[in-house]
């Protein structure tokens, strides 16, 4: 038995100095396809419009298809977010669905833009809370001095 070490070359290779077709170059049936609808682009999607409107459900579900992105239900666990350091906690569970692959990156960017959105409101909700109290405290001790509350703080809400 005579075994040759040359590897075989796969399908069929082409003569030297020919290394096949050209990068983005489109075979024959797509220059057909394009030469026959050139300039008829625009009328050709009317048209489809028009029938998806007089009713053909086809048509309607053909073209929404192509015009709404698709949407999927997905699941993270999230900790409970009562602090606005919970967070934290948040984020890398969405980070760690998105490097398993359980999510995409854009679904994980979507995700961390309503987490820092509720921080941030947990975060205003308890500067307002400390701010009141603050300010009644103020009053309380003013009050008892017999300090009159000549101008108030902050405006009232």
């Amino acid at each position: 038995m005579n075994q040759s070490t040359e590897p075989v070359a796969r399908g069929r290779p082409f003569p030297k100095g020919n290394g096949g077709r050209k990068p983005g170059s489109k075979n024959r049936t797509t220059q057909v396809a394009e030469a026959l609808l050139a300039g008829e682009e625009g009328e050709l999607v009317r048209k489809a419009v028009e029938i998806a409107k007089a009713g053909d459900v086809s048509m309607l579900k053909f073209l929404l298809g192509r015009l709404l992105p698709r949407e999927r239900v997905i699941t993270v666990e999230l900790p409970g977010m009562l602090r606005a350091d919970d967070a934290v906690e948040g984020l890398g569970s969405i980070m760690r669905a998105v490097s398993e692959g359980k999510i995409s990156p854009s679904e994980g960017a979507a995700l961390a833009t309503i987490v820092n959105s509720y921080s941030r409101a947990i975060d205003l909700a308890d500067v307002v809370a400390r701010l009141d109290a603050a300010e009644t405290a103020i009053k309380k001790a003013g009050i008892e001095s017999g300090v009159a509350d000549t101008a108030p703080l902050r405006k009232q809400r």
